[in-house]
């Protein structure tokens, strides 16, 4: 089973766990984030996982407008000095990517679910891409398989898509790409 660890910052310095203090942190093979300054630490995914990331991945970098790019996890987003994210898949306007991260909310997050991420993803890194701005963002639950889809408007997210296994949807943001859950299983 997956888990989840949530680091409070202690010791002699509390207070929010900075980006610099994140970027120190050692390569332990698990994803690093930054939640309102705390450290959310999680294991590597499963296969199954990375099965539907990859072909999303190709599903959306074939579909890709040239001033967009399309990037995989492991990467940085910031989101603001205590909010660094690192969705499973992102899409981004190529002048917000810089040496280090990208800067500034994608157009396009991605989460695949996993037992241990599945409460976190659906809701407290949804409520940071939205309170950021970000356009879209999709939920894939890869044991139904499933594709939630939430499109902002008036600065809040509205629910636009919840996709069955051999249903089609043809997302419109941040451009015209089309998904069947079901094909992301190869």
């Amino acid at each position: 089973m997956e888990l989840v660890t949530t680091l409070p910052r202690t010791g002699p310095h509390t207070g929010p766990l900075t980006r610099d203090e994140l970027d120190a942190l050692p390569d332990d093979g698990r994803r690093h984030e930054l939640i309102d300054g705390v450290l959310v630490v999680t294991p590597a995914p499963v296969p199954r996982h990375q099965v539907v990331v990859g072909e999303l991945h190709l599903l959306l970098r074939s579909a890709c407008p040239g001033d967009l790019q399309v990037f995989l996890a492991p990467v940085d987003v910031v989101l603001g000095a205590a909010d660094v994210l690192q969705p499973d898949l992102l899409v981004t306007r190529r002048r917000h990517v810089t040496r280090r991260d990208i800067s500034g909310a994608p157009l396009l997050a991605v989460e695949v679910l996993s037992p241990s991420t599945r409460r976190l993803d659906l809701g407290l890194k949804r409520e940071r891409y939205e309170a950021a701005g970000c356009p879209a963002y999709w939920a894939v639950d890869p044991d139904e398989p499933r594709l939630l889809a939430w499109e902002l408007r008036e600065g809040r997210y509205e629910q636009v898509a919840d996709v069955g296994p051999e249903q089609e949807w043809t997302a419109a943001t941040p451009y015209a790409v089309t998904v069947r859950p079901a094909s992301l299983l190869r």
